[in-house]
């Protein structure tokens, strides 16, 4: 069977197994799934059709003897020659000294290696022998206890063995709808394609059956998860909501209609909402939460609101005091800051339902937080906490509804995959009126100069913040602190203005009183690392600097251009930077060239891969063996619909055509998923 332990094959001890098992290959079907990474052509070529540092395999009689020298510690270099078409080129190996009784004179010999066009030399990699038959070679990832040429002996062995047993797992429809090969046959041509288009076509079907599989498990959790039998109807008050949004003091926008609509149906639905709303930097998503937290309030429940800092949540508590009449709808805010006296206030009236929607950190998941009847769960920012995080919050009601927001603009084929089984609003519109960023990237050299040109925007009134990476100095990384910035500011605008310094190892009472003598305009400039990126809302800060600014990604980079440009006056965000590589000039253009943070987002995707991007390897993004988010997008896209019209089939995992798939799946009880 291909579960059972790669110790049955030959030649597998309980040591090579240990070793084995540390690349992850525990099974039959783990060795049979374990795929080259990339696949070396080995192609035998002529001297005349190759070019400089190309990786190639010549073949030719060897012309002179093999010469090992040894130097240094286990270092060796073996050198030979060889002639092809009377044409002799020299040949190399390193630290492969054993080869040497390979090299005969007067034998032919292929050898696959890297050509240097200077020298007229061949950097060898390995001796292919006189007879290769090997054209299009596998390279797995190994480890010094494992090596390549055991892999593939013991990969071939399996198939010899288990090849047989190996089962279609996707239904014929879609096998044939999307031509693709059968599993079988495309497990094997991974491993020993004939040539780069059989390459090509197996690793087409790996990772749409990768991409398939892992999409329906997301749509079977949403398929659970928002069944009527573990949903909520919060049946609000049509008038008063509409007599509430029709006194804001501002008009929707066409895009902020559009997904408070979407949330309402929600709220009113007895299905569970599980729904995620994305909208870029000042889009206007605190109103539409607040509208949700007063639809629920008037159908009898209460609504929470956590967000991850607590100078976010002293954020949240002055807008929504500022929506909400105050004789209308109670308000709390909970933080680690909240002194025990009022701390025990806000527990009872949550217990009691006194306290309409409270705002909070981390202190609303505590044990002694009880609700009366929570409706209505909403977390900010909520990448930043765990899933046990959230879901513990989500368990003080009886099945409240749950909406997650961000700011940070999640490229699509992360949100499909990360929160698959959410449905997804985006607000993809700007409020009237504002003022798109003006961004600029400057070389440290220009920086006073700069600074020069801020005191102009100082005089008029404005504020600035100036973003640092560090707060001290690092041995490890050459970045300007907030400490040495924040010194070099103080003589540069004193006494004509004053500077403060902001950082994330400052109590929060600390922070607190300086982020409000900011507000106030009491000290004009504020030197900060990036405990500001999110929620800080003052209007009349109209320029950002951010030093060494490539060491950020583009998706925090965005975060922290969106503190300016909240008021009605035109800002700026200055990018100090002088990136060492290219990826890194490049984020600095793009910067400058949009002011659209789901175009960034998609953008920071292609250039630093998903595990980078806004620490999802740290918020559950699975790790695909084969497909690749990048570049397989469409195939995704394609996955997760088919996966969709699979599950809106009533009872498919009862009919025949989907038996494998139901089995792979893991549905095994009828009634854990339909109604």
């Amino acid at each position: 069977m291909l579960s059972e332990s790669i110790e049955v094959l030959p030649g597998v001890g309980p040591k090579r197994a240990q070793n084995l098992q540390a690349l992850g290959i525990v099974t039959i079907e783990d060795l049979l799934r374990y795929y080259p990474f990339r696949y070396e052509d080995i192609q035998e070529k002529n001297l005349l059709e190759i070019n400089d540092q190309e990786k190639v395999t010549l073949k030719g009689v060897v012309t002179s003897p093999a010469v090992l020298n040894r130097y240094g510690y286990k270092k060796s270099r073996l050198q030979f020659r060889m002639m092809q078409d009377h044409a002799v080129f020299a040949v190399s190996f390193f630290n492969q000294p054993y080869l040497k009784d390979k090299v005969e004179v007067g034998e032919e010999l292929a050898v696959y290696g890297k050509w240097d066009a200077k020298r007229k030399a061949l950097n060898g990699m390995k001796i292919l022998g006189s007879k290769q038959t090997e054209e299009f070679a596998p390279i797995y990832h190994v480890s010094k206890a494992v090596r390549q040429s055991t892999l593939v002996e013991l990969i071939k062995v399996a198939f010899e063995k288990y090849g047989d047993q190996i089962e279609e797992n996707l239904p014929n429809y879609l096998i044939e709808k999307y031509r693709l090969l059968p599993r079988a046959e495309a497990m094997v041509a991974m491993h020993f394609p004939k040539d780069p288009e059989a390459s090509h076509q197996a690793k087409r079907r790996v990772v749409f059956e990768e991409f398939f599989l892992f999409q329906m498990r997301m749509q079977g959790l949403k398929e659970k998860d928002q069944s009527e039998k573990n949903g909520l109807a919060i049946l609000y008050d049509v008038d008063r909501l509409k007599e509430f949004t029709n006194r804001l003091p501002f008009e929707l926008t066409a895009a902020q209609k559009r997904v408070t609509n979407e949330i309402c149906y929600d709220l009113r639905s007895p299905r569970h909402m599980q729904r995620l709303l994305q909208g870029d930097v000042g889009s206007g998503k605190t109103v539409v939460a607040a509208i949700a937290l007063y639809a629920t309030m008037t159908a009898g429940f209460q609504g929470a609101l956590m967000v991850p800092t607590e100078i976010l949540a002293q954020q949240h508590l002055e807008s929504l005091l500022q929506l909400f009449d105050p004789l209308e709808v109670s308000v709390a805010l909970l933080t680690g800051s909240t002194k025990t006296k009022a701390r025990k206030a806000i527990l009872a009236g949550l217990a009691n339902g006194e306290i309409d929607v409270v705002i909070g950190t981390h202190a609303l998941i505590q044990d002694d937080v009880t609700f009366q009847q929570l409706g209505l769960v909403i977390t900010d920012e909520q990448h930043r906490f765990g899933v046990n995080q959230r879901k513990i919050l989500r368990e003080k009601g009886l099945k409240p509804d749950v909406l997650f927001m961000t700011a940070t603009p999640i490229p699509r084929t992360l949100a499909i995959t990360a929160y698959g089984e959410m449905d997804v609003s985006i607000i993809d519109q700007m409020p009237a009126g504002r003022i798109p960023v003006k961004t600029s990237w400057i070389k440290p050299n220009q920086l006073e100069t700069t600074l020069d040109w801020a005191r102009q925007e100082l005089a008029q009134g404005h504020q600035m913040y100036v973003i640092c990476p560090l707060i001290e100095e690092s041995e490890a990384l050459d970045v300007k602190n907030a400490t040495e910035i924040y010194q070099h500011l103080q003589t540069v605008f004193a006494p004509d203005y004053e500077v403060a310094l902001l950082h994330g190892k400052m109590k929060n009472q600390a922070k607190e009183a300086i982020m409000e003598e900011f507000k106030e305009n009491k000290s004009q400039i504020l030197v900060s690392t990036t405990v500001i990126e999110v929620g800080v809302n003052v209007p009349n800060a109209t320029v950002m600097f951010i030093m060494d600014a490539d060491r950020f990604g583009l998706a925090q980079l965005h975060q922290l251009r969106g503190r300016v440009g909240r008021g009605s006056e035109a800002s700026y965000c200055i990018l100090v930077a002088s990136p060492k590589n290219e990826m890194g000039k490049e984020r600095m253009k793009i910067m400058t060239e949009t002011n659209n943070g789901f175009l960034l987002s998609e953008k920071d995707l292609e250039l630093r891969g998903p595990g980078e991007v806004f620490g999802f390897r740290q918020s559950g993004l699975p790790q695909f063996v084969i497909g690749d988010l990048v570049n397989d997008a469409t195939i995704l896209e394609v996955a997760r619909e088919e996966a969709k019209k699979v599950w809106q089939i009533h009872d498919w995992p009862m009919l025949p055509e989907f038996q494998a798939l139901a089995k792979v799946v893991g549905v095994t009880d009828e009634e854990t998923y339909f109604d």
